[in-house]
């Protein structure tokens, strides 16, 4: 079965950075566009950020450009979250998804 472990969530002062990996496993990953969403305390989840199967394109929501990057391994079945110049309203659950699925997400919380 499909199955998406994130990993690398965490606390982070403003200004800080995290990594975010997603493990993949039980579909063929590499045919696969990969995505990271997040959901906020009290709000609706928000598409993040966008792969596609070869990692040729990348697509990132307005809020995030220049700060978040989106890669993928596909030799290692992964996909990642580089945030940099993490902001309090970046705090949020952090998901993976794709092959219509969902990950159970990662915590970051980003608090001075």
């Amino acid at each position: 079965q499909v199955q998406l472990v994130e990993s690398g969530g965490g606390l982070v002062q403003p200004g800080g950075s995290l990594r975010l990996s997603c493990a993949a496993s039980g579909f063929t990953f590499r045919r696969n566009t990969m995505r990271w969403y997040r959901q906020a305390p009290g709000k609706e989840r928000e598409l993040v950020a966008t792969i596609t199967s070869a990692g040729g394109s990348t697509n990132y929501r307005d809020s995030v450009k220049g700060r978040f990057t989106i890669s993928r391994d596909n030799a290692k079945n992964t996909v990642y979250l580089q945030m940099n110049s993490l902001k309090l309203e970046d705090t949020a659950v952090y998901y993976c998804q794709g092959m219509d699925s969902w990950g159970k997400g990662t915590l970051v919380t980003v608090s001075s």
